[in-house]
């Protein structure tokens, strides 16, 4: 066992209970145990109640110079709509390292959008005996990032339709006048933040009578073309009917009706600044270049051309901080940023590795989630995340099941909600063996960036030993460093030992440098194709839509940018019927849109979503609140 005080010792049960029964099961240490275990004391993070903190990034300034530990990146085959388990094996991997091997450790997750926790996968803290804790808390609410989130992204969608709006009844000296209004002694001045946008029209004077009328208009009317608004408001909800709305019906709107859209608020350029950013001075910058639209002329207009860029990062100063949790069985955890893999990048923030890296030090592991499958999860981990951190990580984690490489081998159809098939709870080696191929093609992948890889086999209970001999052999075949299987779900970090074990391995005996799947310095559909090489695809085929966005964002000078794909988790293609390792297939371009402030080019693959929809019977059937004891039940 390990020598940190905070380590628990579980008392697991079988059959194993459900996970909301097994979190409150536990009473977690508070929150200041853990953080004095890293070596933080009470000035490096504010409390957000007995068992989170903020973790400040002052914390960062402080340890500039010492040495990072290790780190490791989990991704996983392509899934069912089930879910494989990531998570799960994220944290049962952690507790494995820290409450078992005697390491430092810290997990790095993404905090989860309430859109899936009352929809259909349910929560992300984990599952079983691999929990992080109070998992209600992680799944709801947390420190209210979303909330700030939310709040950034609608202020900003407001500032756009209010400039239209205003513009559309007013000559280019009333706007100046209301711009710049009088103060008590008659003068007028323009405030700190628009200046940025007379530096960006070339005008050096710094009073606004002194303009010309024609720097006035430049000045004072973005002249927006309502068309080419991409901007849309956010929700944390799956909510379909609000894909497609039609705003400014009021009598007051004088006639600005114009078509937009919600998407899940996790899918705000604003979630992928807070992931990507680097210091808060970096997040102010970020947010106030994020392109919006375009003026009639076709220059881009952004949140600093708005006024807002200051504002948004007013409501975002908290939110960067990283949120400290815990395992089940006391080993920390850093909580921060939440974008879906397959509608943004997928990934926890920069920030919170490099301050976990930084706290384990030589020796010591980081592991963080990349969301969904390898294809798209650890794919923008390491072409996105990695390109702005500049961290390199050692090993990549790919978990696999046996029920997913069932389903890649032919089997019938898995359905979120109804029975499995008897096919996935039977002995069916044949079935597995062809599924493998799915597993392969990640391995492969995965391994092409010059990580080690490591297989690690999530355990169900009617797996049998012929069938996961075949995995392993599989993924040993396809190249993996190792494969492990693993029964944390069941046992906690006592049944992810072997797998603590190989990472650590895998993580000492790294020989190659990372590569990158494609150079910054090509054109933007050089870069999608080569993404689209790597799914299995022999081309790509773009709409005119996408056609004539990739020109226009071309001319515009952001053609240096990674690409994030807006792809299915269900498939390696654009169909997420086609399962196994999928070739020869053209991958349809339907849009692009650009995250400028995020930095990626952001092509929607098919008919990707941006907005979830709920199914016929949401998790929210099952949750409801203990009235006597305040405490949550049926959470998942």
């Amino acid at each position: 066992m390990s020598s940190s005080k905070t380590v628990r010792k579980l008392q697991v049960l079988s059959p194993v209970p459900a996970d909301i029964d097994i979190a409150n099961s536990v009473e977690p240490l508070h929150i200041s145990d853990i953080a004095k275990e890293l070596n933080l004391s009470p000035n490096h993070y504010d409390l957000y109640g007995k068992y989170k903190a903020k973790v400040l990034l002052s914390v960062l300034d402080e340890l500039e110079g010492s040495e990072d530990g290790y780190y490791v990146v989990v991704g996983g085959i392509t899934p069912t709509p089930l879910g494989e388990g990531k998570s799960t094996t994220t944290v049962g991997l952690c507790q494995a390292l820290g409450a078992f091997l005697d390491k430092k450790v810290i997990t790095c997750l993404r905090q989860p959008s309430q859109g899936p926790t009352f929809g259909i996968k349910g929560g992300a803290a984990g599952g079983g005996y691999s929990q992080v804790i109070p998992m209600d808390e992680f799944n709801l609410h947390l420190t209210g990032d979303i909330h700030a989130i939310t709040a950034a992204n609608n202020l900003l969608a407001a500032a756009i339709d209010t400039r239209v709006f205003h513009e559309s009844t007013q000559s280019d000296k009333a706007l100046l006048n209301r711009l710049c209004p009088p103060n008590k002694e008659g003068k007028r001045s323009f405030s700190d933040i628009m200046f940025r946008r007379l530096r960006k029209l070339g005008i050096s004077k710094t009073r606004p009578e002194d303009l010309t009328p024609q720097e006035v208009k430049k000045f004072a009317r973005l002249d927006i073309d309502p068309e080419s608004i991409t901007w849309r408001r956010v929700m944390d909800v799956n909510d379909r009917f609000l894909r497609k709305i039609t705003v400014g019906q009021g009598p007051e709107e004088k006639g600005m009706v114009r078509e937009t859209g919600f998407d899940i608020s996790v899918a705000s350029e604003i979630m992928a600044v807070l992931a990507l950013t680097t210091s808060l001075a970096d997040m102010r910058e970020r947010l106030g270049r994020m392109v919006i639209g375009n003026s009639k002329a076709g220059d881009p207009v952004t949140a600093d051309d708005l006024g807002v860029g200051g504002a948004l990062t007013v409501l975002m100063k908290d939110a960067i901080n990283p949120t400290l949790m815990q395992t089940l069985e006391g080993t920390p955890v850093l909580v921060h940023a939440g974008p879906f893999a397959n509608i943004a990048h997928g990934n926890s923030s920069i920030v919170a590795d490099k301050i976990a890296l930084k706290l384990v030090g030589p020796g010591g592991l980081v592991v963080t989630e990349a969301g969904f499958g390898a294809d798209i999860g650890t794919e923008k981990f390491m072409n996105i995340k990695c390109r702005y951190s500049r961290l390199t990580p050692q090993c990549a984690v790919i978990v696999a099941t046996i029920r997913a490489l069932k389903m890649h081998g032919g089997g019938p159809e898995v359905v979120a909600g109804k029975p499995l098939d008897h096919a996935y709870i039977t002995e069916n080696v044949a079935l597995v063996e062809a599924g493998c191929v799915n597993l392969a093609k990640h391995v492969s992948n995965t391994k092409a960036y010059g990580v080690n890889v490591v297989v690690a086999v999530n355990m169900f209970s009617t797996d049998t030993e012929a069938e996961l001999n075949a995995v392993r052999n599989a993924a040993l075949a396809a190249g993996a460093y190792d494969a492990v299987i693993c029964t944390h779900h069941a046992h906690g970090g006592k049944g992810a030992v072997d797998l603590g074990i190989a990472v650590q391995r895998a993580c000492e005996n790294v020989t190659q440098q990372l590569r990158f799947l494609y150079p910054l310095d090509v054109s933007i559909k050089e870069k999608i194709e080569a993404i689209a090489r790597s799914y299995g695809a022999s081309g790509v085929e773009y709409s005119d839509q996408a056609e004539k966005q990739i020109e226009m964002y071309s001319r515009q000078g952001f053609t240096g940018l990674p690409i994030c794909m807006a792809k299915t988790q269900y498939s390696f293609s654009h169909n997420a019927a086609q399962k196994g390792a999928p070739s020869g297939f053209v991958l349809p371009i339907r849009d692009v849109r650009a995250s400028i402030g995020a930095g990626f080019i952001y092509p929607l693959v098919g008919t990707m979503s941006t907005m979830p929809g709920l199914p016929t019977r949401p998790c929210f059937y099952d949750i409801d609140l203990d009235t006597s004891t305040g405490k949550v039940i049926g959470l998942s």
